[in-house]
């Protein structure tokens, strides 16, 4: 059963990285914002420490095993990942997004990848070198909530696949060394179809066409990917072809895409509710200061923050199982869904209501602000709060044999 109670690592592990929050992230926060831009020495110098957005900084290091870390027998790497996620968000979403490292393409390659593709991937993103970031490409013009109408195509060649196609909100995408791509090889076989790429940067054919420009997240990099008669040799197909043709039972593209989903999705979660926890905090700290003590505005303020604690309390606990599943390999791509679709709703609710409180002192340049602006993306990327009830549905129904 999973503990409310963290172990002292687990805490060790919160204490560092809101540390690194609070004295590394929130100094530039509203700078990088304004700037649309995290600046480029600080990389550099975050990149030393080692801190990216993944597990792997917490738990196994990417692309060797390490011995896990334990309580009582289990892993603990998700566990860890999203207990430094919402320390992360806390301090700043779109520079979390930012850091170094194989970002979202990690997990399909950590799960899906061949040994030789673990270790050619992934061993590049070593403390010693420059900074390096990884990407994952599957969002489309047209394909983007319901990724099996995906359009971008692989045709196979002499040695390898030929992709065209295009790509959108990609984070990481200009500048990653690496993007997973996800491709169809044949639109008519639907889902069964879908393969996964891994382009590397400066391969012909394959560039970024535009960054785009955002209400929230500005700080991080979203770029939109053209492939036009890109050639993909057969060793970066991950996992190989007989991951996909194992007898015509091997999960397709579209399943390992599912599969980093419910690894990522609480990741995502965890952010989001750590943008409610700041914005919560900052307001809790101002009403205590600055409104009367007595009166029905002072006792509004003060229940608006209960519920606000509440709702906040809720998401952690629903994160936390659904990373305590996926620790002891249990399916939790239910508790995914849920915790990202809670989280992400109430991180915009709590934001909203905290510059209500605020009043004019939360506008124009001011941390508050800015939490609202970045708090919507995650009511909306990596699958929208509809979509996530979808899956929670087709969870509940599928025992009974009823399609939703």
């Amino acid at each position: 059963m999973i503990s409310y109670e963290l172990s002292p690592h687990q805490s060790q592990v919160r204490e560092i990285v809101h540390w690194f929050a609070e004295n590394e992230m929130r100094p530039i926060s509203i700078e990088s914002d304004q700037m649309e831009k995290v600046p480029d020495d600080w990389l550099e110098k975050i990149n030393k420490i080692g801190i990216s957005l993944s597990t792997s900084s917490f738990g196994e290091s990417s692309g060797q095993k390490q011995e896990a870390t334990k309580r009582k027998g289990e892993r603990q790497g998700n566990r860890l990942g999203v207990i430094a996620s919402e320390e992360l968000g806390w301090g700043d979403p779109a520079i979390a997004l930012t850091l170094p490292g194989p970002g979202l393409g990690g997990p399909p390659v950590q799960h899906s990848g061949t040994p030789e593709q673990k270790q050619r991937f992934l061993s590049i993103f070593s403390r010693d070198e420059e900074p390096r970031w990884g990407a994952y490409a599957l969002t489309e013009p047209e394909a983007g909530s319901d990724v099996s109408g995906l359009q971008t195509t692989a045709l196979k060649t002499n040695g390898g696949y030929i992709l065209n196609g295009q790509k959108i909100f990609i984070t990481n995408g200009n500048r990653a060394s690496w993007v997973v791509v996800f491709a169809t090889v044949n639109r008519e076989l639907g889902r069964a179809g879908h393969r996964a790429f891994v382009v590397e940067k400066g391969t012909p054919g394959f560039t970024c066409s535009r960054l785009a420009e955002k209400m929230g997240l500005r700080a991080s990099e979203t770029a939109e990917l053209v492939f036009e008669d890109c050639f993909v040799p057969d060793e970066n197909l991950l996992g190989g072809e007989d991951y996909y043709e194992n007898k015509g039972s091997g999960p397709s593209g579209f399943r390992v895409a599912m599969q980093t989903f419910d690894n990522t999705r609480p990741i995502i979660a965890a952010m989001a509710t750590g943008i409610a926890r700041a914005a919560y905090e900052y307001t809790l700290d101002f009403v205590k200061k600055e409104y009367p003590r007595h009166g029905r505005e002072f006792q509004h303020a003060a229940c608006s923050l209960a519920e606000m604690q509440q709702s906040i309390d809720a998401a952690r606990l629903l994160t936390w199982g659904s990373a305590w599943k996926a620790d002891i390999g249990l399916p939790n791509a239910k508790e995914a869904a849920m915790c990202k679709a809670y989280a992400g709703k109430i991180s915009l609710e709590v934001s909203s209501k905290c510059l209500e409180l605020l009043g004019p002192v939360g506008l124009e340049n001011h941390i508050v602000e800015k939490m609202y602006r970045d708090a919507k993306i995650f009511d909306i990327f990596e699958g929208t709060n509809q979509i996530q009830q979808l899956i929670v549905a087709r969870h509940l129904f599928e025992p009974f044999g009823i399609r939703v």
